[in-house]
């Protein structure tokens, strides 16, 4: 028999080589169990561990078993080797980093925060077909934003109002008409449909608007099968986007679609669906951070990360943290919050805010992100206003202008009606 104890997967002198994977965590021990025993565990069940005396080891175990090299506090950092890995897949990836460890009897609470990769690994991964370039290779934009907007409600309207709703949204000046996460082929609003008629209407409002118009169609599926021809459908109409809810669908079917993008030249818009599930509790779980990372990787085009001053909790400092993680080619590493990466030529992609905007905090949006090159979606912060979903529309172009030319939005607001109702309703106010 051969003894591989837990404690072999402690060394804190070890430093990470080149070609290591490097993962932090926070890990809360169950009464009982030290941080060291916690933490060796969590580096033994997510490389190459087992509880009991084994009759054989092979030898390249101790090349690819995992190690703790660092304890402070609750936050520990393990290097995985990474020939541990599968080249390519995310799947086997989240298989083990963030797999059985989660469900340890040693551990109350354990958080996956953030995976450096190596350049040895991400060699094997495309990463987005356009990214940041989605602005000029398909709006015809020297810069940003994208704007979007999703029918209100987010569910109910027939193939055909949905699609009348669009052209409106299309005219008043909106760049992207967007599926919501739970919208896909429901008896009252089919795929086919709405992916026919929104063409027609696209095509239209182009012509009359003299502007490039696309739309977000989600193509979330019950199988890869179902995906593929929904795809293949958007792309036979003319459209250049496909959105998909990157998180209920699984990084098999993602990688999927990420090849099924390149093939057709095709962007993705990803959007987080279910992501707060895990994500949310600062204790526990996968931090959308690495969530936002993966969808880099991979080749997402655009993914939501937050807006800080929406309906949906997203906390100033992670959504920094994250717009930096995915726009940038280097990142330094934040104590406690992120890892050191360099991105070794994966496209930058492009963050996405939604979730409560409306015009008269724009600005705001803005100014935290530092940039206008995102992706904002305005849902109810257009259907709300008064004059109607296209004067609606035309507020958000109006607060946006008023930004670009460092115009007080109260003061562009008097020569532009749509602005001034807009603000009259709902002012700077943050909707909860």
């Amino acid at each position: 028999m051969v003894d591989l104890k837990y404690e072999d997967f402690l060394d804190l002198k070890y430093s990470p080589s080149k070609n290591d994977l490097v993962a932090l965590f926070k890990v809360i021990p169950e009464n009982g169990i030290s941080i060291k025993e916690a933490a060796a565990r969590v580096a033994s069940e997510s490389s190459c561990g087992s509880w009991s005396n084994l009759i054989k080891i092979p030898k390249i175990v101790e090349n690819i078993k995992g190690k703790v090299f660092e304890i402070k506090g609750n936050f520990i950092k393990v290097a995985y080797n990474y020939e541990l890995f599968e080249e390519g897949s995310i799947p086997n990836l989240l298989s083990g980093i963030a797999g059985n460890i989660f469900g340890m009897k040693a551990v109350k609470n354990l958080r996956l925060i953030d995976v450096s990769f190596p350049k040895k690994y991400l060699k094997d991964f495309k990463g987005a077909f356009y990214g940041k370039d989605v602005f000029k290779k398909i709006f015809g934009k020297k810069e940003g934003p994208i704007t979007a907007s999703v029918p209100k409600p987010k569910v109910g309207f027939s193939h055909y109002e949905h699609a009348k709703i669009g052209y409106l949204l299309w005219k008043g000046g909106i760049d992207a008409i967007k599926d919501d996460e739970n919208l896909s082929d429901q008896k009252f609003n089919r795929f086919e449909k709405r992916v026919k008629l929104l063409a027609k209407y696209k095509n239209k409002a182009e012509k009359e608007t003299k502007e490039i118009k696309d739309a977000f169609i989600n193509v979330t599926a019950p199988n890869l099968k179902e995906l593929e021809k929904r795809v293949k459908l958007i792309r036979d109409y003319g459209f250049k986007y496909f959105m998909i809810d990157f998180v209920v669908s699984g990084f098999t079917t993602v990688q999927t679609a990420c090849e099924l993008a390149k093939d057709y030249k095709m962007a993705i818009h990803g959007h987080r669906a279910m992501h707060a599930t895990f994500t949310r509790n600062e204790n526990h779980g996968i931090s959308m951070l690495f969530l936002a990372k993966l969808a880099r990787i991979v080749g997402i085009d655009h993914v939501h990360i937050g807006t800080v001053i929406g309906k949906l909790e997203s906390k100033l400092e992670d959504v920094i943290a994250i717009k930096e993680e995915i726009t940038e080619e280097k990142v330094k590493e934040i104590k406690n919050r992120r890892l050191e990466q360099n991105w070794y030529g994966i496209k930058p992609i492009v963050p996405v805010a939604s979730g409560g905007l409306h015009p008269g905090i724009l600005p705001e949006l803005f100014d935290i992100y530092k940039t206008t090159n995102i992706v904002i979606q305005v849902g109810g912060g257009i259907f709300g206003h008064p004059l109607g979903i296209e004067r609606g529309a035309r507020a958000v172009i109006q607060a946006i202008e008023a930004y670009k030319n460092d115009i007080s939005l109260e003061e562009y607001a008097k020569d532009h009606k749509e602005l001034k109702v807009a603000l009259e309703i709902w002012g700077r106010s943050k909707p909860i």
